[in-house]
């Protein structure tokens, strides 16, 4: 089904800037809360693509996210509190 832009909801959407952003040559994908307009089985079928895009072809991730879905699997987690660094974690 065919639709404009401003008539697809907010996971339709999302999941569209997702597709431009791993394209094939993305080498660094840098994403704004992923997985915030996604249920959870999609966010998590999500965030499995990205870490499969990660360890195959070595692209590079930065997300700015709550979601301890997508922390937990991080390599590096920076916490920010009132624009300072609090935490640098590297798992």
């Amino acid at each position: 089904e065919d639709k404009f832009p401003r008539e697809l909801s907010g996971g339709e959407q999302q999941r569209v800037a997702v597709a431009r952003a791993i394209a094939p040559g993305t080498p660094l994908v840098i994403a704004d809360e992923p997985t915030a307009n996604l249920d959870s089985v999609t966010g998590k079928e999500l965030m499995e693509l990205l870490y499969e895009l990660r360890e195959r072809e070595g692209r590079t991730f930065i997300f700015s996210s709550h979601d301890p879905m997508v922390i937990e699997r991080a390599e590096r987690v920076v916490t920010l509190h009132d624009g300072a660094i609090t935490k640098d974690i590297t798992q």
